[in-house]
């Protein structure tokens, strides 16, 4: 876990310095080369600079130990975390909405043909660290860095249509000025398609909804192989940070005692929790178990 916990730490501090670098190089480009989506993008960058220190300070906290009054840990912290930064989506996807149409209604020039160059080079750099972040977050588990490296992918798609309305606006001439400010309109809406697509699986991770069903099935396959247990029950399985907690109810012959039930019950665990490292904890209850 605390190698895990490096990585995450480690991923998001190279997802703040890319898109500080990336949101100045926006701005600049942008202002200069008399482009609102470029400019509409350099202020999502901006505000991922801003959610990427929220997922810092989500994963710091969300990996604390468990105390007395977290006897689950503090994990719970990462969906909560998620939620701030669909927040920041929603507020970047209504200004960029906002100040796209207040352009679209004022004349303007052309943006500039450079820009198109800087945002081909952006376009790459962003999809590349949606993958390196995605990665990582299935690698460790981390509700919080998906949402980060959905952050990048929304960032590339903004940056695709201000590439596509640039291009309109420079290649189809006079009339066509307005090209970039609707595709930083038509941006906005992605932007906001994508905030519901990092609340959804953050909030089912609140609710402790029923999302792994993979997971359930090793935990089952793993347990019933354990000398004495005859068969498995519920298992439930609830996610805290990048780790799970498990409840599982397996069956022994009814008839041996309590402290054998005892000693399957502490091998069964012992066994899932050195097959499966993600596994923080596992509750077993014993149910007797009657052979035909």
């Amino acid at each position: 876990m605390n190698s895990n916990f490096k990585e995450a730490v480690k991923t998001t501090y190279l997802s703040i310095l890319g898109n500080t670098l990336l949101a100045i190089a926006k701005g600049v480009t942008g202002i200069f080369g008399n482009s609102y989506a470029l400019i509409a993008d350099a202020i999502e960058s901006t505000t991922d600079v801003f959610s990427s220190l929220l997922v810092l300070l989500g994963i710091r906290y969300a990996n604390k130990p468990a105390d007395a009054n977290h006897p689950y840990g503090h994990g719970k912290a990462e969906p909560l975390i998620t939620f701030a930064i669909v927040g920041f989506l929603v507020v970047s996807a209504t200004i960029i909405a906002y100040e796209s149409i207040a352009h679209i209604r004022t004349p303007h020039e052309v943006p500039e043909s450079y820009t198109l160059i800087v945002l081909g080079i952006i376009i790459l750099i962003k999809e590349v660290f949606y993958r390196i972040v995605s990665k990582k977050s299935d690698q460790l588990n981390s509700t919080v860095l998906k949402a980060d490296a959905w952050h990048h992918r929304s960032d590339a798609i903004t940056s695709l249509m201000a590439f596509i309305g640039i291009s309109i606006a420079l290649f189809m001439g006079e009339g066509y000025e307005t090209a970039d400010d609707w595709a930083a309109l038509f941006a906005s809406g992605f932007i906001l398609y994508n905030a519901y697509l990092i609340m959804r699986p953050a909030l089912g991770e609140v609710m402790d909804e029923h999302m792994y069903d993979d997971l359930i099935e090793d935990i089952r396959k793993i347990a019933e192989e354990i000398p004495g247990v005859e068969e498995t029950e519920k298992c439930y399985v609830r996610k805290m940070g990048m780790m799970y907690h498990v409840d599982l109810h397996i069956g022994v012959i009814g008839s041996i005692s309590v402290e054998k039930g005892h000693d399957i019950a502490h091998l069964a665990k012992n066994e899932l929790l050195q097959q499966i490292p993600e596994i923080a904890d596992v509750l077993i209850h014993i149910e007797p178990f009657q052979t035909q």
